[in-house]
């Protein structure tokens, strides 16, 4: 199966390109951005060395379908979806934040209780808690926007004195924050999951706060199958879950968190074509629909670039 790793175009008006580890964002007319979700992943803030089949495409059209259900509760960047693996929308002004809200215990901020440190981001988690245990109120723990390397857990009061936000939008971005994780809870719920956490990116157009990126997809969010939650919880055994933490967890397992002098484990046809197809169960899962392959038997650049040429005719 064909995957698309990298991409090259150069679309009428394009002023500018941004590589990221997943997504490669092309600035049209300083108005637009053209965003393609490639099959690369990356996992501890490293690009993997293999490219996910669909795996654009499932992270596209969740992210798609997310950003149209929650547009009541805070206007988004996005226009249209022109391809199964691009959105095109509007150019924001990004805070140089990344908001995560946590419901509960979970992957990192485990990873930080579990060794002694019981504050995140500013936040004061209670003593005696549980991995997997629900927080009483889901809690906001901000990263910095590293252009390379990883980013930082930063706090409220941080965010706000070093000036990366004031204080009146920073108010209005967690209750986005918080309005947007209960409407995802509620979506997942009648497919039978639990967000357990997710992050939001956040950005300006003039005076105007938009929800910008990706929205509740498998590499920005985390989830729980709900009926077998609390027995897994109250045996103390692990939770099934449906997020990309199993590659993380595959990866550590293989001696490989991201540090100096480690190597990425090798990743055969076979782990490759597994965690795509993880991908697609997830997808199914999270929208209630069955996922319908794009005709891979195409150049998908070509397609890409064909399918985006048309639509920026329409602008």
């Amino acid at each position: 199966m064909e995957v698309l790793t990298k991409t090259n175009f150069n679309f009428p008006g394009q002023t500018k390109v941004y590589h990221g580890k997943v997504r490669d964002v092309y600035t049209i007319k300083d108005q637009y951005l053209v965003m393609v979700a490639t099959d690369r992943i990356s996992a501890f803030d490293v690009i993997l060395p293999k490219g996910i089949p669909f795996k654009g495409q499932v992270l596209n059209q969740i992210a798609s379908m997310f950003l149209d259900v929650t547009s009541d509760i805070v206007p988004n960047w996005k226009i249209a979806t022109p391809d199964p693996m691009v959105t095109v929308g509007r150019l924001c002004k990004p805070f140089p934040v990344e908001v995560i809200i946590r419901g509960y215990l979970t992957g990192s901020s485990w990873r930080t209780y579990k060794s002694g440190q019981h504050t995140i981001c500013g936040v004061e988690i209670p003593d005696g808690m549980r991995e997997h245990q629900r927080f009483e109120k889901p809690i906001i723990t901000p990263t910095t926007k590293a252009e390379a390397g990883h980013d930082e857990d930063i706090s409220r009061e941080e965010i706000i004195s070093r000036g990366l936000v004031s204080e009146a939008d920073w108010k209005k971005i967690e209750e986005y924050t918080e309005k947007l994780y209960q409407r995802g809870n509620e979506l997942a719920a009648k497919h039978g999951l639990i967000l357990v956490d997710t992050k939001y990116e956040f950005g300006k157009i003039g005076d105007e706060i938009v929800l910008m990126d990706e929205i509740h997809t498998p590499d920005s969010s985390r989830y729980f199958i709900a009926e077998q939650y609390e027995e897994n919880f109250a045996k103390g055994a692990p939770q099934v879950q449906l997020s990309k933490e199993f590659v993380r967890e595959w990866l550590m397992a293989n001696g490989f968190q991201g540090k100096a002098g480690q190597q990425v484990p090798e990743m055969t046809p076979e782990y490759v074509n597994s965690v795509s197809d993880r991908y697609i169960d997830l997808y199914e899962r999270v929208t209630g629909s069955k996922f319908a392959k794009a005709d891979d038997s195409e150049d998908l650049e070509k397609r890409i670039e064909k399918n985006v040429n048309d639509f920026l005719k329409t602008l």
